[in-house]
């Protein structure tokens, strides 16, 4: 089979799945879908075992590895709506005597989850805030962020409202820190030929496609991840990376925010003279070294690198993490 045939049989077996789940989570709802951890798993409000932390009224899955009062190294997951177990190699500071924080974003992964009317960008960054000062021992403790996708983008946000309390930033492959170049990199990721595409979104807005109500979490989060699951060839992955739990009224939510309000967070990075790591991959058809340098363009001190053998999810792979590990690592150790 060609190419653009295993596109198209891919299309229709995701398809498939969604009508089969539809069809599923419509008709067994009373006796699936009242129990939480039926169709997807619990999040930190349901599952008290889970590791969590209440920032700004949320109660967020998260953790952190390695001595507590040194360099801390926050690590932002990608989505909107993702959840940091694809990033968990990142663990590997911790032996390098960094604190490493990881954390599922307000409404993502294992965390709790909000009313579409609850999320703002302003929320989303406060919460960084939030998860900073809970971790932190000291005010001479510095901080580094590590943002891969949304999360680099996330990243961006913060330092451009508070760009004199980041010690150092690491970004892998944001979309774009101006929104129409958000829109331009999500509508080129995706090829015409997958149930994701530009001109599919169009034609069938998920909002449709995707029924529930607002407060059905459960269903919307299980059907939207039937969708993540398809991944976009162009991409240049390894494999499909490993999620717990994405979270979809939080994603569609952002992204409405994104339309409505055509966010600029590039207004005060030229006042962030650290040396900035910006990482792109070899792979990634989507994207490539001009892409990198008009994103990253706002930063008047930024430092490029090609992570070769990888696609977008780097940090997730053997491959991509291993070639990308010992930059990043030495980026840090230059600025400790």
């Amino acid at each position: 089979m060609n190419k653009t045939g295993k596109m198209k049989g891919r299309s229709l077996y995701i398809v498939s799945a969604f009508i089969a789940a539809t069809l599923f989570t419509g008709c067994a709802k009373d006796k699936y879908i009242d129990e939480a951890g039926n169709l997807v798993p619990k999040t930190a409000e349901q599952d008290p075992s889970l590791p969590s932390i209440l920032v700004n009224g949320a109660l967020l899955h998260a953790e952190a590895f390695g001595p507590p009062d040194s360099a801390m190294v926050v690590v932002l997951h990608g989505g909107p709506g993702g959840d940091y177990r694809y990033l968990l190699k990142s663990k590997a500071l911790a032996d390098q005597g960094y604190r490493v924080v990881f954390y599922d974003q307000r409404g993502s992964g294992l965390s709790q989850r909000f009313p579409h009317s609850s999320y703002y960008m302003e929320v989303i960054t406060d919460e960084l805030q939030g998860v900073i000062d809970h971790y932190r021992t000291s005010p001479s403790q510095k901080v580094f962020l590590f943002g891969h996708s949304w999360g680099a983008m996330l990243a961006s946000a913060f330092v451009n409202e508070h760009p004199a309390e980041i010690d150092g930033l690491v970004l892998g492959e944001p979309g774009g820190l101006v929104w129409q170049d958000v829109k331009d990199y999500v509508g080129r990721s995706w090829s015409s030929g997958t149930i994701m595409s530009e001109s599919v979104n169009d034609a069938t807005y998920l909002d449709q496609m995707i029924t529930g109500k607002g407060s059905e979490h459960e269903i919307l989060d299980y059907k939207y991840s039937l969708f993540t699951s398809e991944e976009s060839s162009l991409l240049g992955n390894e494999g499909r990376f490993p999620f717990w739990r994405v979270g979809y009224v939080c994603n569609r939510a952002m992204f409405k925010l994104g339309d409505e309000n055509t966010p600029d967070w590039t207004t005060n990075l030229h006042l962030y003279t650290t040396k900035v790591l910006f990482l792109y991959s070899e792979n990634n058809q989507a994207y490539g070294r001009e892409w990198a340098q008009r994103v990253s363009s706002g930063y008047p001190n930024v430092e490029l690198f090609e992570v070769k053998e990888a696609g977008h999810d780097f940090p997730a792979f053997e491959k991509g993490w291993n070639h990308s590990y010992p930059v990043i690592l030495n980026y840090l150790n230059s600025l400790k």
